[in-house]
């Protein structure tokens, strides 16, 4: 078990479990889990024992309610908060991991948390989650990727919908348009997570690795590009099994 404050790392059987752990805040995202989030991240991705990795909040009210605005809008200056993003770009290093990832989503989730999900390559939300965007009824914009990650995910717009009019989307309403993959009873969510993880696992880890790589990349090139890559990746796996 890991010794950070606000994120609760463990490895058990080639599964990471990272737990953002403030929940007496409903697991707000301030500038410590950003910052101990970049540190599990950077020796995760580097971590050939661990082949799925879940993403879950602590607490029975949320899986992440947003960001602490008090402290991400209160920077020192423009100078040190671009310095600062561009030294610790957490949201890359999510996008870049390898190894598939599995938003375990209860509760709130919101702003900087459906943010977070949406770097997860696969979602399963409890009954009672609840989706949405508030930024631009506080006069601000996402800043952690969601104008970006959400229209891939849902769609141009129902991802319009979220961030102009602020609605909220519950559970069902989210697998409806593909944000999440499966609804399950709040009891049951850690379980279908682990499920998930260890199917993955059961696979040929080069070929889930390649499979990731392939879908994730390919979204970002034309399709005769994207088509070369699968060629490629396809070539590459091939080659490793003789």
């Amino acid at each position: 078990m890991s010794h950070y404050q606000t994120v609760i790392y463990e490895k058990s059987n080639n599964i990471a479990y990272i737990t953002l752990n403030r929940p007496q805040s409903l697991n707000v995202y301030n500038m410590q889990m950003r910052d101990e989030l970049y540190q599990i991240l950077g020796a995760l991705k580097d971590d050939d024992e661990v082949r799925v990795a879940i993403l879950k909040g602590s607490g029975d009210k949320a899986f992440c309610a947003g960001a602490d605005l008090s402290e991400f809008l209160t920077a020192p200056s423009p100078v040190i908060a671009r310095q600062v993003r561009w030294e610790r770009d957490l949201w890359g290093l999510f996008l870049s991991l390898p190894q598939p990832v599995i938003g375990a989503l209860h509760g709130h989730v919101l702003g900087s948390g459906i943010e977070m999900a949406l770097c997860c390559d696969l979602r399963i939300a409890s009954e009672d989650a609840k989706f949405g965007l508030p930024e631009t009824g506080l006069g601000i914009i996402p800043a952690a990727g969601a104008t970006q990650t959400l229209p891939r995910a849902v769609g141009q717009a129902k991802a319009l919908e979220m961030l102009l009019t602020t609605r909220w989307v519950d559970a069902r309403e989210a697998y409806a348009v593909g944000l999440v993959n499966q609804v399950v009873p709040y009891i049951q969510l850690l379980t279908a997570a682990q499920d998930m993880a260890r199917k993955i696992i059961s696979y040929r880890q080069v070929a889930v690795r390649y499979a990731k790589q392939a879908v994730v990349r390919g979204l970002e090139l034309p399709l005769p590009e994207g088509l070369e890559l699968e060629r490629r990746l396809s070539n590459l796996l091939f080659l490793s099994s003789k």
